[in-house]
């Protein structure tokens, strides 16, 4: 049998096996090219600076707390405002003239991003809250073209502000100036899905984050904000 006589023979064969072939590779893209769920961040996954001693080695169930604090509008903002919301969350001070207006410029972006979509929401708090007063943080507002149905600046107790900070959204250093509720706040922007879990963290400064925390908001969205 000569081979022209073997490969006609078995040209079908051929053809139906590369076609085989390509849907297998279909399918193993398909299954790669899927959205993987985001982890959920454990106070035992974080860098411990940035946690406190109480829950440094959780390794399940975190929440973000219950809170009550003030927006820039005067108004008491609580978790019941962002329940069943996606949210970006951070800390800054209107006076800070280092990493915060590249902050609360990303935001801004941010903002943008998710102006129509009810789903997220924005959440800045104050870690200066007796500097920034509801009427500064009003004027910051402006300036920064906030819309306040997207976007609250919180004020408040330093106490609970900073608790929330260590204890929940696991976001801040402890050095301070020596009072016990002093804090040095980080770049970190972190994302919040509905049952008040953190879903990510991302360096609020960087530009390439901030692209990946929309897409990890898709990605949230993808499977059903939780």
């Amino acid at each position: 049998m000569s081979f022209i006589s073997f490969f006609k023979g078995y040209k079908y064969f051929a053809i139906a096996f590369s076609v085989l072939c390509i849907i297998i590779i279909a399918i193993i893209y398909s299954v790669l090219s899927i959205n993987k769920p985001l982890p959920i961040y454990q106070p035992a996954m974080v860098s411990m600076e940035l946690v406190d001693s109480t829950i440094q080695h959780q390794k399940k169930y975190h929440k973000i707390a219950n809170f009550s604090l003030t927006n820039q509008n005067g108004e008491t903002v609580t978790q019941k405002t962002y329940e069943d919301k996606i949210y970006v969350a951070d800390f800054f001070f209107t006076t800070c003239q280092t990493i915060c207006p590249i902050m609360t410029d990303h935001m801004y972006q941010i903002q943008k991003e998710i102006l129509r979509d009810d789903d997220v929401m924005l959440l800045s708090h104050s870690v200066t809250p007796r500097i920034d007063s509801v009427a500064q943080l009003k004027k910051y507002a402006r300036e920064k073209g906030v819309v306040d149905s997207k976007w609250n600046l919180l004020t408040g107790d330093k106490k609970q502000i900073y608790k929330l900070a260590r204890k929940s959204y696991l976001a801040v250093k402890t050095d301070g100036t020596g009072d016990q509720y002093d804090m040095i706040h980080t770049e970190n922007f972190m994302l919040i899905d509905k049952k008040r879990q953190i879903r990510g963290f991302y360096d609020g400064t960087n530009p390439k984050d901030i692209d990946r925390l929309l897409d990890d908001i898709k990605t949230l969205k993808s499977f059903g904000g939780s």
